[in-house]
């Protein structure tokens, strides 16, 4: 499945125009401040530092807040047609860096750049027609919003999905096999936790699972009933669904301004009031992704769309039942879905490190 990807604050403009990903970099953020205030004090948060800051100084400054934009950050490193890899900064767009200046030494741009080069060849990615690198396919799903749960047997999945990609980082830092048959690159602890903290937050963007797929009417269609998918159908998550500002897409990525980049008081009670996930640590991550499937019916819901640009690049205009109405429960949903992105984050670490 393909899936145009657009990196927080624009940082993938200069390589693919007209794209979108989960979550702005403020978003990734609160994600991971959420989790840190959740483990403040555990043995959890300890583990936490000493990996994010290669087992240094335990007073180093990088946690799960600054560390939830990384894999955006590695959407600036660029294959060349020599087989090199490299970390290149647009000259004309510094502030593209903003969310990755944690990550500008020497040392961690080449940490970036190593992770690119192990997973850009594993699967073919070119949703412009140019290999981007298949790293650019562990951020989302496209399930059908005819599904009412995730599984791996429908469309829009696949092997090196957001779901694999997640059990993948749990793996790493379970001190467990990765589980077949992709054969992810995540090299040790401190690669997984960046990717963990980023792909949990991607997760509950309920447009980086659920889409719709529109025939030239703009009336669903179903592509699990033919077991493929037409590409003519595909909005790529909302990626190819526009109004008269911007896409679909894009507008679920902001979160609500007066958040900022942290935790606030009420996001971290809404996340402890988030309740506790049932069965074994590795059933969680299908199980967030079918309650991030049914939250995509609500982000989709009160729309109709209309083809404006056929095949190849297919578009749908957008049209609101009530605008104003549509905000509202966006705002709501979103506050939702960062809380409990905190609040799982944190699960998961506090149960490998408990």
């Amino acid at each position: 499945m393909l899936r145009l990807l657009f990196a927080a604050c624009g940082l993938i403009v200069l390589l693919v125009p007209d794209v979108a990903l989960a979550w702005s970099y403020e978003g990734h953020r609160v994600v991971g401040s959420i989790a840190d205030k959740l483990l403040a004090g555990s043995h959890a948060e300890s583990q936490i530092k000493s990996i994010l800051n290669n087992g240094d100084n335990p007073d180093s400054k990088l946690d799960l807040r600054l560390a939830g934009p990384w894999p955006d950050c590695v959407k600036s490193v660029k294959r060349h047609d020599d087989g090199t890899y490299h970390y290149e900064i647009d000259p004309e767009h510094l502030e593209y860096e903003v969310p990755c200046t944690s990550f500008n030494t020497k040392k961690e741009r080449a940490r970036m750049e190593d992770y690119a080069r192990r997973n850009w060849t594993q699967c073919s990615y070119k949703p412009d027609g140019f290999e981007r690198g298949c790293h650019n396919t562990y951020h989302f799903d496209d399930v059908a919003l005819q599904r009412d749960r995730f599984d791996r047997s429908f469309q829009g999945t696949n092997d090196h999905d957001l779901i694999a990609a997640i059990s993948a980082a749990i793996a790493v830092l379970a001190d467990k096999p990765v589980p077949p048959p992709f054969p992810f690159s995540f090299k040790d602890k401190k690669e997984a936790l960046l990717l963990l903290v980023h792909f949990i937050g991607d997760l509950h963007q309920p447009l980086h699972v659920g889409s719709v797929y529109l025939d030239a009417d703009g009336k669903l269609v179903d592509p699990d009933i033919e077991h493929k998918v037409d590409p003519a159908t595909e909005t790529i998550g909302g990626n190819a669904l526009q109004d008269e500002n911007r896409n679909l897409h894009l507008q679920w990525d902001d979160i609500p301004t007066d958040i900022g980049d942290a935790a606030t008081r009420e996001l971290l009670a809404d996340a402890r009031s988030v309740p506790a996930s049932q069965g074994p640590l590795e059933s969680w991550p299908a199980a967030w992704a079918s309650d991030s499937l049914l939250v995509a019916r609500d982000a989709f819901a009160g729309l109709a769309f209309e083809r404006i640009q056929p095949p190849p690049k297919v578009k749908w205009s957008i049209t609101f039942d009530n605008h104003m109405d549509y905000l509202r429960r966006t705002d709501a949903i979103k506050r939702r879905q960062l809380a409990k992105g905190g609040a799982r984050l944190a699960e998961i670490l506090r149960t490998i490190w408990p």
